[in-house]
């Protein structure tokens, strides 16, 4: 701790570090989606194919799947400042190397290395934010950290969009350098170092293990859809190396007296619950943002920084949610209020299913506030149960779990619901196309005809539009309806959620940093 940082009042410095904790846990959900947008600019300008050029997201997500998992030991073995700081500064430099990159090869080795060291800032700065607040705030204190992991994926493409077309590409990883800068120098200045834990030795075999098992699973869900999922000897094969890499992961891990991820986590219950739902949060999340933009520009036509501006929405719903959830959670059960949150969040995406071409821009917007209300509300009380009684010592590990978790499910999530979109739509405007015919009376109507004449060439133009739009929007309700179903089928495990009533009918304590 420097001088300056010593100098100020517990209170003071502990709003300082909730900044500088935000600003990493901001940074870094920012990039998972900020990229998003450029890609079409990136191709040009890198003369990379189609292909390529999405391994700058795929290299971003495998990495950081990969690397997520050591967190919490490599934060005992070197000290959680030290981690956090070099993470941090790593994420910058990375950001800076992306933007200098000249083909496709550099910008790919560089989102990698942004990749692995973004992979730690969530995680620890939860388990910062954990650290340095009493028990009875740690709702509230949840609820700033989340404002954080929500917006980012919400701001990315509005962000992103706003940069690339009033600058370039190179400004969506430019943008990071004043931030992480200002984050390590703030870290630097007011966040106390852990204990080095200097006898661990780190369990090479298990996260070789673990890496290989999720690295091949990340590719075969990002490439499964593109290559045809399993008639492609390419994912049949990464799937065999998933299996035999997680195989390994468990077998030895649970046979090793060290491993470096700590199984008994999950004796706990109330983080063994708050993984499952921030499983269904993060699918929830992240594969209905990769539903409503392309649903919002293909079939309502907005160009993206409407489409950016409309999805801020549900970003503006999250903030009211969190903002209320601090103090409700100090009179009310925290099950009771991801209730809520839940069948909020079920009722919005049953709504959805219902958007089709004619769907108003205000009508989009409502349905946003709400669904983000309702995230709000579960998110929030989440994250406090499932640290609720889990030991500070696992803290950590705790941390970087539940971002692995959230991780997974929402790469698994995007995939299956992408993949069904482009199956689905096939198989719609197939049985639509049945109908259009010479024998269909209806299509021979004058008034028809007038304007939708088959015989001609424009006609069927027309026609082969009105039925791909019409096939896109039954598909959009279909990916809509299953989101909805799985959300509707997590509300009964609320039952499982321990007692928050030690949150309840406490005095706000002022805990002394050391």
């Amino acid at each position: 701790m420097s001088s300056f940082g010593a100098s100020m009042s517990p209170g003071a410095r502990r709003a300082m570090l909730t900044v500088f904790a935000m600003t990493a846990t901001i940074m870094q959900a920012l990039d998972t989606t900020i990229a998003n947008v450029a890609l079409p600019y990136m191709q040009g300008s890198l003369s990379a194919a189609q292909d390529q050029i999405s391994w700058v997201l795929t290299s971003y997500i495998v990495a950081a799947a990969v690397m997520t998992a050591p967190v919490g030991w490599l934060s005992d073995r070197f000290g959680r400042k030290k981690l956090f700081i070099v993470c941090v500064a790593g994420f910058t430099v990375a950001s800076l190397l992306c933007a200098l990159s000249q083909n496709i090869e550099q910008i790919v080795l560089f989102r990698l290395m942004q990749g692995m060291c973004g992979a730690a800032l969530v995680p620890l700065s939860q388990a910062v934010m954990l650290d340095a607040y009493p028990i009875e705030q740690r709702g509230q204190a949840m609820g700033i950290w989340g404002v954080g992991v929500m917006l980012g994926p919400i701001m990315g493409p509005t962000l992103g969009g706003f940069l690339t077309e009033n600058y370039s590409w190179h400004w969506v990883f430019l943008v990071n350098l004043p931030v992480g800068i200002l984050t390590v120098v703030g870290l630097l200045a007011f966040m106390d170092e852990t204990r080095q834990q200097s006898h661990l030795r780190f369990d090479w075999f298990g996260f070789l293990a673990l890496g290989v098992g999720i690295g091949a699973m990340q590719l075969m869900l990002d490439r499964g859809e593109q290559l045809g999922w399993f008639d492609s000897p390419e994912i049949v094969a990464e799937l065999i190396i998933a299996i035999v890499g997680f195989y390994y992961f468990f077998a030895h891990s649970f046979t090793t007296p060290e491993p470096f991820l700590r199984f008994v986590i999950f004796r706990d219950r109330n983080f063994l619950i708050g993984c499952f739902f921030m499983m269904i949060m993060g699918l929830m999340l992240f594969s209905s943002m990769a539903l409503a933009a392309p649903f919002m520009q293909n079939v309502l036509g907005y160009p993206i920084m409407t489409t950016g501006w409309l999805l801020a929405s549900r970003g503006v719903g999250t903030l009211v949610g969190m903002a209320m959830i601090g103090r409700l959670l100090r009179m009310v059960e925290a099950r009771y209020l991801i209730l809520v949150g839940l069948t909020l969040t079920a009722i919005t995406m049953y709504q959805m299913t219902g958007f089709t071409d004619d769907t108003s821009g205000r009508e989009i917007v409502i349905c946003g506030l709400v669904q983000g209300l309702g995230m709000g509300f579960v998110f929030i009380p989440l994250s406090t149960v499932a640290f609720l009684s889990l030991p500070s010592h696992l803290r950590t590990d705790g941390t970087g779990m539940l971002t692995l978790v959230r991780n997974v499910a929402s790469s698994a999530g995007i995939s299956v619901v992408i993949a069904n979109l482009t199956s689905k739509t096939t198989v719609f405007y197939s049985q639509l196309a049945e109908h259009i015919s010479p024998f269909n009376d209806a299509l021979q109507a004058p008034d028809v005809t007038r304007w939708l004449d088959l015989a001609t060439d424009q006609g069927r133009a027309l026609a082969d539009q009105m039925l791909t739009i019409q096939a896109s929007i039954m598909a959009y309700a279909n990916d809509f309806m299953l989101l909805t179903a799985i959300c509707v089928l997590s509300i009964p495990f609320v039952i499982a959620i321990g007692s928050t009533a030690s949150l309840r009918g406490k005095k706000v304590a002022v805990e002394v940093m050391e």
